[in-house]
């Protein structure tokens, strides 16, 4: 019978393939991870894996039982978790991955009140973009996201939490700036700038923009909101942003006006996704409360 253990190691050289790589990952020498590796191979009585001078490769059963394997360990994974969990909600480590359009601007008023709630959680927090919390999510390296909605990812459980509306930053003195109804239409010919690729906020605002025509759109290599900001007040164009980050990156930029669009306003769901998978669902719904009585209070 394969051990856990066992499955882990040839999971792990799955994803690697390369043998050094894999017994650094799972802490064991190159020798015993191939040790291992064959006896896996001697219990199954099939072919993991074909050595060759150029490297390693997965025999097609191999691939086949590497789906497997992460799925067992996955599940493994989940019953453990939610075993340890029983005794109290929202105890012991959770990872939490978040991107960056939400973090800086969301945390500051949720952390306390999560402090206050679920003393006994141990909280990590990892911020990425989108697709690659969704990767890290999948490989179990973190438990929940906190991101904008909907994602198109199978396996994905996703609740929505609240709307966070858009609006358009502006140079003081700008047209637009102050006015409360604007129209999608009235930024064509203006230049919006926008995050580099890879940020979901990017692409919500490059669908706007297209939905009305807009066309002189500027992509830059900026990570950050307060970059775009920066730029957006020195006079190089306009951007949109959401709601949640408009007091942070307005409230020490003298040189920025805010211009609102008409109704409906457009905006970004807000909210959580975990592997449908995980035993901590209910962990997870009172994570959302938490976070919904931090921004009514």
């Amino acid at each position: 019978m394969p051990t856990l253990r066992q499955l882990r190691y040839f999971e792990s050289l799955a994803r690697h393939l390369n043998f050094g790589r894999a017994a650094a990952e799972c802490a064991i020498s190159q020798p015993a991870l191939s040790l291992q590796i064959q006896d896996l191979e001697a219990k199954l009585g099939i072919e993991l894996v074909e050595r060759g001078k150029a490297g390693i490769s997965l025999t097609p059963v191999g691939q086949d039982v590497a789906v497997r394997a992460a799925r067992i360990l996955a599940e493994v994974g989940d019953l453990m978790d939610f075993a340890r969990d029983r005794g109290k909600p929202l105890s012991g480590p959770l990872r939490l991955g978040v991107i960056p359009s939400i973090g800086p601007y969301l945390l500051p008023s949720i952390l306390p009140t999560l402090r206050a709630e679920a003393p006994d959680l141990e909280l990590q927090v990892r911020e990425s973009q989108t697709g690659q919390l969704l990767d890290a999510l999948m490989d179990r390296k973190i438990d929940l996201i906190l991101l904008a909605l909907p994602i198109d990812r199978p396996g994905v459980t996703q609740v929505g939490l609240f709307e966070d509306p858009f609006f358009v930053l502006t140079p003081s003195g700008h047209r637009l700036a102050g006015q409360g109804a604007i129209a999608m239409d009235d930024l064509q010919n203006e230049k919006v700038l926008l995050l580099e690729e890879g940020h979901c906020l990017r692409d919500q605002a490059l669908n706007l923009c297209s939905q009305a025509g807009v066309d002189g759109v500027e992509e830059f290599g900026a990570t950050s909101l307060a970059t775009i900001v920066q730029l957006a007040g020195n006079g190089y164009g306009v951007t949109i942003l959401p709601e949640l980050a408009r007091a942070v990156e307005t409230r020490s930029h003298a040189h920025v006006a805010v211009a609102d669009f008409a109704r409906p306003r457009p905006s970004r769901t807000i909210g959580l996704a975990w592997r449908d998978t995980s035993r901590r669902k209910e962990d997870f719904l009172e994570f959302g409360r938490i976070i919904r009585q931090a921004r009514a209070a």
